[in-house]
Parts: structure tokens; sequence; C-alpha cells
């Protein structure tokens, strides 16, 4: 990965998802001091009817290696694996993975672009009648944590304090203003046992990353960051087909991404996990093996997510306090590479002995706990 951009982010009502695109897209190449004609591969979903083709015709691009894989939020984690096996066969040497989106522009706007009811054909049919929504899917699962494993509402409220505490060193982030477990507790119900607080924002924004083959380095400006293991596994489509509500599809990404960089969990510096909502964030660590399964409620407490805690996790403070615009797997791949690369700022996670992170995981889950893409990066 040599270069990685954001657009601009949070509210942004005068801007397409195009140009947000685009935006981003050219970012991430000057950041990797690279010119546009190098690029051969793209790779894009969720916006248009052919969605790398249309994207890539409005950036200029003519690719001769695509991907348009849509797993939900861990696409680009999975993405991201695709097109460093495409770079290691010698099928592209230069590909840009970009994203943008106006969710929350589109809603302020009154524009319909989309709907969270997913349909009722296929296995859905039989969830549709009875009017379940996606937060209401994740809400279910974290009531059976809960009652498996006993673990607490406060605890989960903790995940959402100690994002806000990152995002408060973050100048791009939306959400700085400090909360305790209380406000988290108190706000207002949207899906027991989750308040606002539990759930993501919605936000506008876009992002780019750019991979390039080895021999490609020597000419860009950033220092690179390696891909060392990559994993991705789908699991279900409906909720009756999930056989556990407490393992989401991490529990494979994580083992095969670990296995094949030849690492484990106890040697990452930071983690950056999709956090459309606190539950989420709880179980994966459990399932990339950060502890056991069943102890993620004790193992989040006492501020060890925060910048300064055991185990840094979203350091830039998360879909839950920085910014969220639909699918943002391809955030974390942005921190993390930027984390590495010890441009977080104020933000900066230190490893032991004060020195900049060597390693750190990015993981995305899609859907209901339906897909996950892991990612483990390092500086060496």
């Amino acid at each position: 990965m040599v270069g990685v951009a954001l657009s601009d982010c949070g509210r942004v009502d005068d801007a397409t998802p195009y140009a947000l695109h685009a935006q981003a897209a050219r970012r991430a190449l000057a950041d990797a001091g690279l010119d546009r004609s190098r690029v051969d591969g793209f790779a894009s979903a969720g916006l248009g009817t052919l969605a790398p083709v249309e994207v890539a015709d409005y950036l200029g691009l003519r690719p001769t290696w695509v991907d348009s894989t849509s797993v939900g939020g861990s696409t680009w984690e999975v993405m991201a694996a695709h097109a460093a096996d495409a770079i290691a066969a010698g099928h592209a040497n230069v590909v840009l993975l970009a994203y943008g989106s106006t969710a929350r522009a589109d809603v302020k706007a009154g524009r319909r672009t989309g709907t969270f009811a997913f349909g009722g054909r296929g296995p859905l049919q039989f969830e549709v009648p009875y009017g379940h929504t996606l937060i209401a899917k994740y809400a279910m699962a974290a009531r059976r944590h809960m009652l498996q494993y006993g673990t607490t509402i406060e605890q989960l409220a903790e995940v959402a304090v100690q994002a806000r505490a990152n995002a408060a060193l973050n100048p791009d982030a939306m959400f700085r203003d400090p909360v305790t477990v209380d406000d988290v507790l108190s706000g207002p119900m949207i899906a027991d046992p989750f308040t606002k607080l539990h759930c993501c924002l919605r936000s506008d924004g876009g992002a780019a990353v750019l991979l390039a083959a080895e021999e490609y380095v020597r000419d860009c400006r950033t220092a690179p960051v390696w891909i060392l293991g990559t994993g991705e596994h789908v699991s279900h489509a409906s909720m009756s087909e999930w056989d556990d509500f407490t393992v989401s599809p991490a529990a494979v990404s994580g083992r095969l991404a670990f296995e094949r960089a030849g690492l484990g969990p106890q040697e990452m510096d930071f983690a950056e996990i999709y956090d459309a909502f606190t539950y989420m964030t709880l179980v994966t660590l459990e399932d990339l093996g950060f502890c056991a399964k069943g102890e993620g409620g004790p193992f989040v407490e006492k501020g060890r997510l925060t910048l300064s805690g055991a185990l840094p996790v979203n350091t830039d403070g998360g879909g839950l306090s920085a910014q969220h615009p639909g699918m943002r797997g391809l955030f974390l791949l942005v921190e993390a590479v930027r984390q590495l690369r010890g441009e977080g700022g104020d933000r900066q996670v230190r490893a032991a002995g004060g020195g900049l992170p060597r390693l750190g995981v990015a993981s995305g889950t899609g859907g209901w706990f339906c897909s996950s893409g892991t990612v483990v990066l390092g500086r060496d």
C-alpha cells in the first residue's frame, strides 16, 4: 500500500458520490507520488449500475484488471486481498481501490437512494414479513451474547465511550466531545439494547487506497505498508441460518489472515475494526483472538481500546464517532496505513518503548455479520 487518502468527509452537501470518489483518488495518487497513467487495476462497489465501469470512466481510467466484489462493509478488505493476489500473479501493477458516498446528504435532501429493507426474494423472504431491520439483527445478536456470557450494557457502552475518546484527538472526526457510559445508556432507544450512541453516525465521504507491485515502491514518495496476510469468509444471509449469534465470520477470516502472515493477534500494535454498532467491536475482538470467546465484555473495560490503552482500537474514532458513509471498510485501511507510517498526529499510536507501531490489523464486517475480510499490515 503506497498511497491512502480520504475525501472531504462529514457534512458534504455540495458533492456527488462520483466527485468524492475522484477527490479521494486524486489525493491517494498524490500521496503516493504516482501518475494516474500508472493505474492498470481498479476496484469499486456501491455506485452505478456497472459499478467499477462507471466510476473508472468518471475517473478517466481504462483498467485491464477490475473487481466489483460487494459483500457489504468488508468489501474493501476483501478487495485488497484480491488486488494483492492479482499483483502477485502479474495481472496488475498498480491497483486503485476507491469509494464515495453521500449517505448523509441524501437523507437530508430527501433523496431516496436505497433501502435497508433489503428485498423480499431469496433467503430473506422468510424474515422480511417480520420487519427485521438491519439494526434489529445486530441487537438480537448482542442480546444473545449478553444472555450467554453475562456481557453487560455498560461494557458495550464502554466501546462507544472509548471510540469518542480517540475521536477527540482526530480533527477530522464528526463528533469529538467526550461522552460517558451514562450518556450512552440514557440516550434514546433505537433497538433494544442499543441506544443512539451504540450506533454509528451517518456521514458523507470517500476514501482511496493505492496498491502497487514491489518494483514500483522506489518510485513512490511514501514509505510502503506491506500486506502480510489476508483472509475472507462469508457466513449467512438469513439470521435463521446463522449457527451462533455470538460468533462472527471474523473468526475464520482472522484465523486465515494471521496464519498466512505467520503472526498472531498478540503481536499487533493496534486494530481497526468495523464498528457500525458497539457489539461489532466487542465480538470481533473475541473472534480475532485478542481475548477468549465470552470475555469481550471485561476485555473492553478500563480504557483498553483508547490510544493509551493496551490495544488501541479504531484510532480515528471509528464509525461511532469519526465518519460512516455507508460501507466503511476502506476507511479502516486508510487509518491503519497512516498509523504505520507515523502520520496519526495527536492520535498516533506508540509501540512498546515509544517507537512507531510495526504491525496492525484491519477487519471489516458486512451485512449483519454476513461477511468478513481481515488484512494484517506491517511496516517491514
